[in-house]
């Protein structure tokens, strides 16, 4: 009975030098991190070339060069967002074809059809000059990764996004929906695919990725019915155009008017 207090004894005497020791171990190692610098390192002249990664990249460099150098058709004219007030000859042009190349992979899965294609001023980053036309000029017009996408949106909702384009002042993009701003500022007369607006039939619009989320403040997207993602880039759309026709074409209708 005397040995087995001893060994209990000694057993509580070795349990406490051990956590006094951890103690003391854990008060020697506050190696914490208290501040975090960073600076910015410009990329000029002045760094040295890598010749080993120049010369890996430098085949994949020339291969792709010479796909987005081969001329694919040819415009007759500048296509240019900084001209016109509503609506201009590039936003026509790229509404136009998004609406038909869409509608072409909308229909053969989904056996229905798109009435409206709407993109944002903003989303155009350059011209198309005139002359030949490549993939190049496609990457420089949308160097973004935006694909088409299809909202079914109510009549209600398309009235919304003709208001909104008249709020806005910017000449978006647009196909299939025409209509007059009257005196009072508000949209009349609006029409899609030239037959009166119903505000109860369903209507199925094309656009970027970008405003069905509800970009540039296009909220009139978010009370969508469905949505329809055809997995393809905006981008590709206009260099598939590029490959079908010898000379771009172009459609100048107008689609808004002004009392």
């Amino acid at each position: 009975m005397v040995k087995l207090k001893n060994s209990t004894l000694v057993l509580k005497c070795f349990g406490l030098l051990l956590t006094f020791f951890i103690l003391i171990s854990c008060g020697q190692q506050k190696n914490f991190v208290t501040k975090i610098e960073g600076k910015k390192i410009g990329i000029t002249e002045a760094q040295a070339e890598n010749s080993d990664i120049e010369n890996f990249i430098k085949p994949y460099r020339e291969n792709i060069d010479k796909d987005l150098s081969q001329v694919l058709a040819y415009n007759p004219e500048n296509l240019e967002k900084s001209k016109g007030e509503w609506q201009t000859n590039i936003g026509n042009f790229l509404a136009d074809i998004t609406l038909n190349k869409s509608n072409k992979v909308f229909q053969s899965r989904e056996k229905k059809s798109i009435d409206i294609c709407i993109l944002n001023h903003g989303g155009i980053r350059t011209m198309i000059p005139k002359g030949n036309v490549t993939a190049r000029n496609a990457f420089e017009v949308m160097p973004f990764e935006n694909a088409a996408v299809i909202i079914s949106l109510k009549g209600q909702q398309i009235v919304e996004m003709a208001n909104y384009i008249i709020t806005e002042k910017k000449p978006h993009p647009l196909q299939g929906l025409s209509f007059t701003i009257g005196k009072d500022n508000v949209a009349k007369d609006i029409k899609i695919q030239n037959k009166a607006i119903d505000s109860n039939a369903i209507y199925y619009v094309v656009t970027s990725d970008y405003l069905a989320n509800g970009g540039d403040n296009m909220t009139f997207f978010k009370q969508g019915i469905q949505r329809y993602d055809i997995d393809y880039k905006l981008r590709n759309i206009m260099i598939d155009y590029f490959k079908e026709v010898d000379t771009l074409s172009y459609d100048n209708s107008v689609r808004i008017t002004k009392e």
